[in-house]
């Protein structure tokens, strides 16, 4: 890490800025194809949305995390905010006057996933409802809010000495202002290719995208572990084999469990490694939230490794 917001592991808040959605997933045979309708079985109801999914990863893993989104008043907040309680999060989300937000799950047999999101509430978080950051040593972003909202939490953090650290999460293209403020940069290889370009094998896009601003550039690789480049160099970290019942929220679990073993003061390859097994687990059970691991669980699993 690369700025001053920590001074010494564990230091601080981790703080998460992000969406919060509640989730509607239903088990299907196969993910539908265009203009096809697939029955589904009865449907679930759990907390998701990329930022809180973020955070109670990160929470359950042993980070010290708050959580800032933006909720309606209804049924489905009161459903959010216990989840992140329970998750050991504190929530310092705002009430606004829209729904709260939902995703649209489709979950196949395989194990693969197809989700809509209505963001509701989500797209009025605004720069206005970040506060004092005093205390804050980690800024955790993702893409699910607006833009410039992002760009606004991400330049303050910078400026106040935070660690960014942003999940490009869903692809678009982000102004160079926002990049130059980040510190680790995660992706996914789809994802990492839109922000690059086809730049040629993954060793030339991670540099490509280092070279927009960020220190750290992560890129996940599902089946294939995931890999970094860092001031350090090139790091790999296989995947942890399990089988897979469900998808929904893996790459959440591994942001949020990074996010706290880096806090944590554990270097990259570590905490990396930590992050794969988790997120591993987390495919293990179904849902988002409730399926993300627990620091202990994490911990055997790792034992189990030898590691």
């Amino acid at each position: 890490m690369t700025r001053t917001g920590m001074t010494q592991p564990g230091e601080g808040w981790i703080l998460v800025a992000g969406s919060a959605n509640v989730d509607y997933v239903t088990r299907v045979a196969h993910i539908p194809a265009p203009g096809e309708t697939v029955l589904g079985l009865d449907y679930t109801l759990s907390a998701g949305g990329k930022g809180a999914n973020q955070a109670a990863a990160a929470g359950r893993a042993g980070g010290r995390v708050r959580f800032l989104g933006a909720l309606g008043d209804d049924a489905a907040a009161a459903l959010l905010r216990h989840s992140l309680s329970e998750s050991g999060v504190q929530d310092g989300s705002v009430t606004l006057a829209a729904p709260t937000g939902a995703a649209f799950i489709s979950v196949s047999d395989a194990g693969e996933n197809a989700i809509t999101v209505a963001s509701g509430a989500n797209r009025l978080l605004s720069g206005e409802h970040l506060g004092d950051l005093a205390g804050v040593a980690m800024l955790l972003l993702v893409l699910e809010s607006p833009l410039e909202t992002v760009l606004a939490y991400a330049r303050r953090a910078s400026e106040a000495g935070c660690v960014v650290l942003l999940n490009a999460s869903p692809a678009r293209p982000l102004p160079a202002e926002l990049l130059a403020c980040v510190d680790i940069l995660v992706v996914n290889e789809g994802e990492l290719t839109a922000l690059v370009g086809e730049t040629g094998d993954l060793n030339a896009k991670l540099s490509a995208a280092r070279q927009l601003g960020p220190q750290t550039v992560i890129v996940t690789l599902g089946a294939r572990g995931s890999m970094a480049l860092s001031p350090a160099g090139l790091t790999e970290v296989p995947a942890h084999p399990v089988t897979v019942v469900d998808t929904t929220g893996a790459g959440d679990t591994y942001l949020g469990v990074l996010a706290a073993s880096l806090h944590a003061g554990l270097l990259l390859p570590a905490a990396m490694q930590r992050a794969s097994v988790a997120s591993a687990l987390a495919c293990t059970r179904a849902g988002a939230q409730p399926s993300m691991p627990w620091s202990s669980e994490i911990d055997v699993a790792l034992a189990e490794l030898g590691r």
